[in-house]
């Protein structure tokens, strides 16, 4: 989530950048010397980088003023933005209202800085912090029809350094409800690394990690059966083994490399987490139907009937298929045991599940987004500069939620 930034104009189905959230700046040895070079020519001020450009900058810096999704830098983050809305996006921030998206669990205080910097700095017109969570649940209106649009559901949200699971009612997040998932894309990628280094040789060992990303992308999908999906490989390779081909960065060789089992081994993590991770061992399928256990009664069966994938780790073919069956597979277990404790007296009523996968997955947070910020409501429910200047940075600490567009 924090590890990289996607801007873009409204109305647009992808981001028009997406760039490391990272800044490069020169660190001068003396802070006096420093002060006197800004004194002299303000040079300071204005030499620095942000995004790709910012990556392996020699006599640079680099920082990352986001982690886990909220801002610890704020200087560093005025800079970025500042490079992003001029240079990449090449707009007059008065001229534009904002939409930003902030992690669930985001603090007031937090909320406040950011409308000060957009407020005070780049003197916007109007301002709209949305719950990531909220926006992917919107993404997945493209999927349905105009009546079952709804902004209830759990977001299932998986990137690269971290899954969350998100229970959301009436478009407002259950916070104490919300669980982490220490499995996402980079735990599949080095478990993938790893499977292929114990196999495969030829592999140069600098581009093994790039090797096993590829690998990722290219070939991996959740199988349905671990146990049948083994011996569909062992009785037929010639199908089910594909090659992948690669350069040498140093030599320029070719190398190839066979990719059998981590096809299915790969993303299996994410049903059996003990493969990759020993300190945990629940798998997504029970994390989701506790998260909904624990949420108020009244919001679950409306939960269970919207579980929404999010994020570029959820896109492995059939991930949809799997978790809603595993999910089923769970909830009808617990029926049976309450129908057999109340000696079949009571026959509790069968629970919909149904998980929602859509084409605008790997992007669901920014395409929401920019849907509903192109909406005519959206202007309604921002927070304009008039109220800020009457009031101050603590009108954001509350973001009115979006009407459901018919």
């Amino acid at each position: 989530m924090s590890r990289y930034t996607k801007i873009g104009y409204a109305g647009n189905t992808e981001p028009q950048f997406i760039m490391p959230s990272c800044i490069a700046i020169k660190e001068s040895a003396s802070i006096g010397e420093q002060a006197q070079r800004r004194l002299v020519g303000g040079v300071d001020d204005l030499d620095f980088y942000v995004g790709d450009e910012a990556v392996d900058k020699p006599n640079y810096a680099t920082k990352w003023p986001i982690r886990h999704g909220m801002v610890e830098e704020w200087d560093l983050m005025e800079k970025f933005m500042e490079q992003v809305i001029f240079k990449y996006l090449r707009a007059e921030p008065e001229d534009h209202s904002f939409l930003m998206t902030e992690p669930p669990l985001n603090t007031p205080e937090n909320r406040e800085y950011l409308a000060e910097i957009m407020f005070e700095t780049f003197n916007i017109p109007g301002l709209y912090i949305a719950v990531q969570a909220v926006l992917a649940l919107a993404a997945s209106w493209t999927s349905r029809q105009v009546g079952q649009r709804t902004l209830t559901g759990v977001v299932i949200d998986s990137g690269d350094g971290v899954t969350h699971t998100i229970p959301v009612a009436e478009g407002y997040v259950i916070g104490s409800c919300i669980k982490h998932i220490p499995i996402a894309g980079r735990d599949i990628t080095f478990f993938i690394q790893q499977l292929l280094r114990d196999r495969e040789v030829g592999i140069p060992p600098e581009q093994s990690l790039e090797t096993a990303k590829a690998v990722k992308e290219r070939y991996c999908y959740i199988c349905p059966d671990i146990v049948k999906e083994f011996s569909k490989y062992d009785c037929d390779p010639g199908k089910w083994i594909k090659q992948f081909h690669g350069v040498n960065a140093v030599s320029q060789t070719g190398f190839h490399i066979d990719v059998g089992y981590e096809r299915f081994l790969g993303p299996e993590i994410f049903f059996h987490p003990e493969f990759a991770n020993p300190d945990f061992k629940q798998p997504i399928s029970d994390v989701v139907d506790e998260v909904i256990q624990s949420c108020p009664i009244d919001v679950r069966r409306p939960l269970y009937k919207n579980i929404v994938l999010s994020g570029g780790s959820t896109m492995f073919r059939d991930f949809g298929r799997r978790l809603q069956r595993d999910l089923k597979r769970v909830v009808d277990a617990r029926l049976r045991l309450s129908e057999e404790l109340s000696g079949g007296r009571i026959k509790p009523k069968p629970m919909e599940i149904q998980v929602v996968t859509h084409h605008m997955q790997r992007y669901a947070v920014w395409f929401g987004g920019s849907m509903l910020a192109s909406t005519p409501e959206f202007f309604q429910a921002c927070h304009s500069k008039k109220d800020y200047d009457e009031i101050g940075p603590s009108i954001c600490r509350h973001n009115p939620v979006f009407g459901i567009m018919s």
